[in-house]
């Protein structure tokens, strides 16, 4: 007789994933790339990268406005990340006059906001859908969002839903989601990341993205709708929240 001890299907996958039922490790961070910050350097240049990630490009007036920078000092850093290969620009057409010269983040800058922080997790749930079937990834990750969102639940602060959105943003920006709450022209909330920690498990697992839209909905007790994209490698995820009608 083997010593061998067999575990029931769903007892094995808890014990793949470690405690809670969920995948390991699926917010631990990867480590910045030593080599492209020691290139940046200085922190006025981190913040002219840090602002610029968070939009799809942007004039050399509107990064000193939001940083609170010269204009000058801004042109001069945004040359230098430029000539560092940090940084390249593109011409907006206008409906009158000349188009306005943006400035956005190259793929190398793109290395400085790491996105390849869950290989253990990918792993784990690729072993587990050749072992236990199709369904077992869902399953983990489904457990994962349920306790994200009973810890979210938690920290949440605010008694409307605009508080509530604005305070989950908050958390999520500290996560590293770049994440913003603002207002849409139609009356509609919105909730805007412009960059994931987890782009490497949306990518190989797709369901994610639906749990993650899910997981929002809970949160916040209203409907909410979840749009992706990703242009020349620029992330941008948009949750729409309607405000409920008073």
């Amino acid at each position: 007789m083997s010593g061998r001890r067999h575990l029931p299907q769903h007892a094995a996958l808890r014990h793949a994933a470690g405690p809670g039922g969920a995948p390991p490790h699926l917010h631990s961070p990867a480590p910045l790339n030593q080599r492209l910050l020691q290139t940046v350097g200085r922190s006025a240049r981190l913040k002219v990268l840090n602002e610029i990630k968070r939009t799809q490009g942007l004039a050399v007036g509107e990064i000193a406005e939001r940083l609170g920078m010269s204009y000058m000092g801004v042109k001069d850093v945004c040359t230098d990340l430029e000539r560092r290969g940090l940084l390249d620009t593109w011409r907006e057409p206008q409906p009158k006059g000349r188009p306005r010269m943006l400035y956005r983040l190259t793929v190398r800058a793109h290395e400085l906001f790491p996105t390849a922080s869950n290989r253990a997790t990918i792993a784990v749930l690729e072993a587990a859908q050749k072992l236990y079937g199709p369904t077992a990834p869902e399953k983990l990750l489904l457990v994962f969002f349920q306790r994200q969102t009973g810890d979210y639940t938690a920290r949440l602060k605010g008694e409307t839903v605009l508080a509530r959105v604005k305070s989950l943003a908050r958390l999520r920006d500290l996560e590293g989601y770049m994440s913003e709450a603002e207002m849409a022209p139609d009356g509609t909330l919105r909730l805007v990341e412009h960059h994931s920690p987890i782009l490497d498990l949306l990518q190989a697992f797709p369901i994610v993205g639906r749990l993650e839209g899910e997981m929002f909905r809970r949160i916040l007790g209203v409907p909410v709708r979840r749009e992706e994209e990703i242009v020349s490698g620029l992330y941008c995820c948009t949750f729409y929240i309607p405000l409920p009608q008073t």
